[in-house]
């Protein structure tokens, strides 16, 4: 059984379908199931065949896609995935309501999973952690919008936070499912927060260097939505008196020009600050501290090799 039926069960039947179809909708849409693979994963490497934890990995994926349909709402984003995003297509309430029922739901799987009360306690917990944690890293990412000054650390911070938590909830779960060694579930975690690190600036540099269509949508976002992403906190770090004063003005809120106008301007300056390449050596560094810490697991050497594919995944995704 995959994900994608698993959704299909839960939806059938459910009604008012004005709730439940916004959840069908945005579940069923193509996605990379990045953290339910990371479940999986999670307990394929201590001999835990999938079907025994694919109610957590679904859940993972349901609160994931809830905090999607939420932040849509607040960034005012039109598209996800190439798709009207939930509240465009319905309304804004229409997805507030449906993205509180899908995390609620997402509990709900964690609960009817086949595992020992001890271990499933631990897996709950581990998730009310993960959830309250990405909503701190929301608001500190809200903040930034308005916040005048923020350093590279407060970002990575916010990140860890709003991104890297999930990926690492998710190794960690199906760890905690597995009954893995403590010691490898914490390292697993570790492993989770620099994968998660390296997932986010990734996603930083297609936002604006991407191809749009493979992207699924428009480019540009984080930059109309005057985000302080990594790539505008380093060139703010290394661009010139002139530069750094052009870069703020472009940011600033009151800017009247519009994205398209902004865009050639920001890619020059950060073509001189050669941001580019140096997020890039960023998410390499994380890529290797993953890879580091693979190493130090316990689990059989041939069963490392797919999280060190996740790794490369990770570097070489397009969208």
């Amino acid at each position: 059984m995959s994900v994608e039926t698993l959704f299909l069960q839960q939806m059938h039947g459910r009604k008012p379908r004005q709730l439940y179809d916004p959840i069908e909708y945005i579940l069923m849409q193509p996605g990379k199931r990045v953290r339910p693979r990371m479940v999986l994963l999670g307990a394929e490497l201590f001999g835990t065949p999938p079907e025994k934890v694919l109610p957590i990995a679904a859940a993972f994926e349901m609160l994931h896609n809830f905090t999607l349909i939420h932040d849509d709402i607040m960034d005012n984003a039109p598209l996800r995935r190439g798709k009207e995003t939930v509240f465009k297509k319905w309304n804004s309430n229409i997805a507030i309501l449906s993205g509180d029922a899908l995390a609620t739901m997402a509990l709900e799987q964690i609960l009817q999973t086949e595992l020992p009360a001890k271990n499933k306690l631990e897996i709950v917990t581990l998730f009310a952690r993960t959830s309250i944690e990405i909503c701190e890293g929301q608001q500190y990412d809200l903040n930034f919008e308005t916040k005048e000054q923020v350093t590279i650390e407060e970002y990575m911070e916010m990140i860890r936070l709003k991104t890297a938590v999930m990926l690492a909830g998710c190794l960690k779960a199906g760890a905690i499912a597995a009954n893995a060694p403590r010691s490898d579930r914490e390292i697993l975690y570790n492993i989770g927060i620099s994968l998660g690190f390296a997932f986010q600036l990734k996603d930083d540099l297609l936002d604006l260097y991407a191809d749009q269509q493979s992207l699924g949508k428009q480019i540009g976002m984080d930059i109309a939505d005057h985000k302080k992403t990594y790539l505008l906190l380093r060139a703010l770090q290394e661009a010139q008196a002139n530069d750094r004063d052009k870069l703020l003005q472009l940011f600033a809120p009151e800017n009247s020009l519009s994205l398209e106008e902004k865009l050639p301007q920001i890619i020059e300056i950060y073509r001189k600050c050669h941001v580019r390449d140096k997020t890039e050596v960023a998410i390499e560094n994380c890529l290797n501290e993953a890879l580091s810490l693979i190493e130090t697991l316990s689990c059989p050497e041939n069963k490392k090799n797919s999280l060190r594919e996740i790794a490369t995944l990770f570097r070489d995704r397009e969208k």
